[in-house]
C-alpha cells in the first residue's frame, strides 16, 4: 500500500483536529446542562404575572417573560429570588436549585399597607422604553417595567413633584433623571437604554 502524500497527512490531522474540538464542545455543553435547573412560577392572580424578579441582587425581568419557551434556569446551589410589584411587599425567598431538576416557587404578594398612591391632581406619563422589559423606579422604589407604561392604554402616574426616575436592565447602562410633572396633565417621554455597563465609581 503506497504511503500517505503529505497533503492527505495533513487533511487527516485537521479532521481529527476537528473531532476533538467537537466533542469537546459538545462534552462542555453536556455538563454545563447538567449544572443547572429550572425554575418555576406558581402564580394566585394574573396581577403577579408582571411582578419584577431579581435573582441574588440582580434584575432578571419580569414573571411573564421568565415563563413559557423562555425557561429560566439557574446554576444549581442556592439562589436568593425576589418579587417585586408596585403597591406589594416585596417577596423574597431562598431556593435550592437541583441539576436537572425543576423548582416551583409559590408567588403570593401581600398589599403593603404603605404604599402611597397619587392623588386627584396626579400627572400621568406616557414612557416609550427600550427595552420594554427594563425594571423602573421611582424614588428609588420599582414600579413596573418598561411595557407597563407605554402604549395607549399605560401610563406611569406619579404626584405633581419632584422625583428622581431610574431605568434599568441587565447589559445596559443605567439611565436617571429628576422630572417635576405638572398637575393634571399628560406628558410623554422617549427612553431608550445604551447597551454596556455602567461606569465604576
Amino acid at each position: 500500500m503506497p504511503a500517505a502524500t503529505e497533503t492527505e497527512t495533513r487533511r487527516l490531522a485537521i479532521l481529527i483536529l476537528l473531532a476533538a474540538l467537537f466533542f469537546g464542545v459538545s462534552g462542555a455543553y453536556a455538563r454545563q446542562s447538567q449544572a443547572t435547573g429550572e425554575v418555576r412560577f406558581s402564580l394566585n392572580s394574573e396581577d403577579e404575572r408582571d411582578a419584577g424578579v431579581w435573582i441574588d441582587g440582580k434584575y432578571a425581568g419580569y414573571i411573564r417573560e421568565l415563563t413559557g419557551k423562555k425557561k429560566l434556569m439557574l446554576p444549581a446551589g442556592d439562589h436568593e429570588i425576589t418579587i417585586r410589584h408596585d403597591g406589594y411587599q416585596d417577596l423574597t425567598k431562598t431556593v435550592t436549585v437541583v441539576a436537572g431538576q425543576m423548582q416551583m416557587i409559590n408567588v403570593s404578594l401581600v398589599a403593603n399597607p404603605s404604599a402611597i398612591y397619587p392623588g386627584a391632581d396626579r400627572a400621568e406619563l406616557r414612557l416609550d422604553i427600550r427595552p420594554k422589559n427594563a425594571a423602573v423606579y421611582v424614588d428609588n422604589l420599582y414600579v413596573g417595567h418598561g411595557g407597563d407604561f407605554g402604549g395607549r392604554f399605560h401610563s406611569l402616574y406619579v404626584s405633581p413633584a419632584k422625583h428622581q426616575l431610574k431605568v434599568t436592565a441587565g447589559g445596559y447602562r443605567t439611565y436617571e433623571m429628576e422630572i417635576n410633572p405638572p398637575a393634571n396633565q399628560k406628558s410623554e417621554m422617549k427612553i431608550a437604554l445604551e447597551a454596556g455597563a455602567d461606569p465604576q465609581p
